[in-house]
């Protein structure tokens, strides 16, 4: 018999509902807070997870796309053939998930998260496959962003470990990853990270486009903007042909006795 669902929070329900449904799940008009919590638990429990079609409003996704935290978590499952994101066409009045012979509503209360279950098994059939058409027929939506397995791979390779290791410190101290006020943004952070580390900007930017973060002129930018600001130095360094190329360094700063995982604030509280 078909039974109602409950988390402690949209995460632990959203494993409850992908553990009672059997085969590939069609996630339709999601929430930011629930398409995160269903990111998180994915990156979590990847090899475990069915595929999910995500049919959702182009806002949320619009939003997902702007915090690269979730982004690159996201791209990742995107890029493991666990998730595919299309834009939601109208309304759909409820979040729910839809398999083949289950369908769940997910409500949050102030306590705890609870999965209701659809009985009527021909209700369920026809939102199986109106869904399922809906979903097919939609906008697929691109991310724009790296898998962030991909990121922390090139950058290992190309910059180097101990900047990875500085660049998931700082991601690990972020809530978000905006810009605008909201987090760092992701081509600044890469550039703190490259000048702690003293590489060139020519490598980070360079790994940067390749990476698909942002383009060379994007991190031209974002650099002149934190060197005006005080919060990142260059130097010169001469090459054998062609013009000298610029080490990132931070300098007399607050920012060159900061700690990875405190790199992050003090960049903040100077910007801000």
């Amino acid at each position: 018999m078909v039974s109602n669902l409950r988390g402690d929070d949209r995460q632990g329900a959203i494993e409850a509902i992908l553990g009672a449904i059997d085969g590939d799940v069609v996630l339709v008009d999601p929430s930011p807070e629930t398409f995160r919590a269903l990111v998180d638990y994915g990156t979590a429990s990847v090899d475990a997870l069915p595929e999910i079609s995500v049919l959702a409003d182009e806002d949320v996704l619009k939003d997902v796309r702007d915090d690269f935290l979730v982004a690159s978590d996201a791209a990742d499952l995107v890029e493991a053939e666990k998730m595919e994101l299309r834009v939601l066409d109208g309304v759909a009045e409820n979040t729910v998930f839809v398999g083949a012979d289950d369908l769940y509503a997910l409500v949050p209360a102030s306590e705890s998260v609870a999965a209701l279950a659809a009985t009527d098994e021909e209700f369920v059939a026809d939102a199986h496959e109106t869904f399922t058409e809906r979903f097919e027929a939609a906008e697929a939506f691109d991310l724009r962003t790296p898998g962030i397995t991909r990121v922390r791979e090139t950058m290992d390779e190309d910059i180097g470990p101990d900047a990875r290791a500085d660049f998931d410190a700082v991601l690990a101290s972020l809530e978000t990853a905006r810009g605008n006020g909201e987090g760092l943004d992701e081509v600044t952070i890469s550039l703190l990270v490259a000048a702690k580390n003293e590489a060139l900007l020519y490598d980070i930017s360079k790994w940067g486009e390749d990476i698909g973060i942002a383009s060379k002129a994007t991190f031209s930018r974002t650099k002149t903007e934190l060197e005006d600001m005080g919060i990142i130095d260059t130097e010169k360094v001469p090459i054998d042909v062609g013009r000298p190329r610029l080490r990132l360094k931070f300098g007399d700063t607050p920012l060159a006795d900061a700690s990875s995982d405190e790199l992050a604030a003090v960049a903040d509280r100077v910007l801000n």
